[in-house]
């Protein structure tokens, strides 16, 4: 019930809210990109500060962990999909593509539950949301087109996407300005990327409700089986998470972050990444899935039971 009335929750209920309600208030363009930027590099400078005072031998383990989750988890929503669920190949591996990689704006969510609660994690978890971008987005690629991934063009694009688009690149030189500059330094600027930082992420979620609201209307053509997989793989992937972050020897914080990672699916990168490699799957699949059902699931429902379940187990 806390989670609920978290204010970043609540914009968020009211933007989906403002879409079903046909009203015509929408963030400007240029609005909504800079608020991406800047959350992204704000993540990724807040991450690089933590990670300069930590000891870079601690962070090895859990990084093998996390890309592990990064391999393993598009796998077994392929088989799902594609197995179970009757899907094409491609569409099965889109999709499978998106539900292992990861969401920035749902980890920034998870970050502000921890913070209200008063939880405490690992300070270089912002390093894992970076490395489990993009092993699933190949992993998804290589199971759908292996023979067509010898054409070295496609390889050269499928590269310089992954690790040269807008949410990765932003990442990266975040936590990497971050690192270098160390505390000191960045007190400089931490009166624009720290404090400023929730506000920011409200407005954000106020337009990602808008944009879940537009989509609902695609659930219907997504099918029932899709529309379950959208709830029921976040809720295996982070016992998938939990299992990894407790044999990494993650705090119980450090366990629900890297839980809600792993239940968390792309919608920036991966959908990129999708359209320029596999132009032929459905879009429509994968952004509803991903967009109407998981995102509000896990920022609503999904975070507050992935915490109760570490609280169950540690």
């Amino acid at each position: 019930m806390e989670n609920l009335v978290n204010p970043v929750i609540l914009f968020f209920g009211f933007g989906i809210l403002a879409g079903i309600l046909k009203s015509d208030i929408r963030l400007p363009e240029s609005i909504y990109e800079g608020l991406s930027i800047y959350l992204l590099l704000a993540i990724g400078l807040k991450g690089g500060v933590e990670l300069s005072n930590s000891h870079l031998v601690d962070v090895i383990i859990p990084s093998i962990g996390t890309i592990l989750l990064g391999v393993i988890i598009p796998i077994i929503a392929y088989f799902i999909l594609h197995k179970i669920g009757k899907l094409d190949k491609i569409n099965s591996a889109a999709i499978a593509a998106h539900y292992g990689s990861v969401s920035a704006v749902t980890f920034a969510v998870v970050i502000t539950y921890a913070h209200s609660l008063n939880i405490s994690y690992e300070s270089y978890v912002n390093v894992l949301l970076v490395l489990m971008e993009v092993p699933a987005i190949i992993m998804g690629v290589y199971i759908a087109k292996k023979s067509k991934l010898n054409d070295n063009s496609n390889i050269k694009k499928l590269l310089h996407e992954l690790f040269f688009s807008k949410s990765v690149y932003l990442l990266v030189a975040g936590l990497l300005i971050g690192y270098f500059s160390g505390e000191k330094q960045f007190g400089k600027i931490s009166a624009v990327f720290v404090e400023p930082f929730y506000g920011a992420l409200a407005f954000f979620l106020f337009e990602m409700g808008l944009i879940a609201a537009s989509k609902l209307y695609s659930i219907k053509s997504v099918g029932f089986f899709l529309f379950g997989f959208a709830i029921i793989m976040p809720v295996l992937s982070s016992i998938l998470g939990i299992f990894v972050a407790v044999l990494c020897g993650l705090s119980a914080g450090g366990t629900l972050i890297v839980a809600t990672l792993a239940a968390s699916s792309s919608y920036i990168a991966a959908p990129a990444a999708m359209r320029l490699t596999l132009p032929e799957a459905n879009p429509t699949y994968y952004i509803t899935a991903s967009l109407a059902i998981t995102f509000p699931f896990n920022i609503v429902f999904g975070i507050p039971l992935y915490h109760q379940m570490i609280k169950f187990i540690m």
